[in-house]
């Protein structure tokens, strides 16, 4: 892994996009084509990608055995996955390889399988993780689970800015 290799790796490259295959399991992914998009996908000089999104949305994906392992074989640099789309496959739960993955801060989950919302707080580990998709999951079903709209975003944000003081800077005496 050169210094270069790490420091072209970019949220801005293109996804290492899966999406639609029919893929059943992640082992395929190892066999399968990734989908060309506009621009093309840059690579390390070992072959791997440089992107930090996966894109799998649109399989049918059931469990994410070797996750870990597979990813590893297609990204230079695992560790800096910070987008996966897992959206509409057939996932019933969270996987916690998810949870191993500290830069994730993009995961969709919507139109899976998902029944129980205790399933999300495996994803409290997570720091960045900044936006998360769960909507058409059984989970919607269950008693706590709200979607948040783009109203309710902008009436948190009022009530912020009504209710929560600006900080008050002080100087300190010494200083004068």
């Amino acid at each position: 892994m050169s210094k270069q290799d790490y420091m072209n790796t970019s949220v801005q490259e293109p996804p290492l996009d899966y999406s639609f295959r029919s893929i059943h399991v992640i082992q395929d992914l190892t066999s399968e084509e990734p989908r060309s998009g506009l621009r093309p996908l840059r690579h390390s000089k070992s072959g791997k990608s440089l992107t930090q999104s996966l894109w799998l949305n649109n399989n049918i994906l059931n469990d994410l055995r070797d996750f870990n392992h597979v990813v590893s074989l297609l990204l230079e640099h695992p560790e800096n996955l910070a987008w996966i789309d897992l959206s509409f496959n057939d996932l019933t739960s969270i996987d916690p390889v998810l949870t191993t993955f500290f830069n994730l801060s993009v995961l969709y989950l919507h139109g899976n399988s998902i029944q129980r919302l205790g399933e999300v707080n495996k994803l409290a580990v997570l720091p960045r993780l900044r936006s998360l998709t769960l909507h058409g999951n059984p989970i919607e079903e269950e008693k706590g689970y709200s979607g948040v709209t783009k109203a309710d975003r902008a009436t948190a944000e009022v009530w912020k800015h009504m209710n929560i003081k600006p900080k008050k800077v002080r100087i300190k005496q010494n200083a004068l």
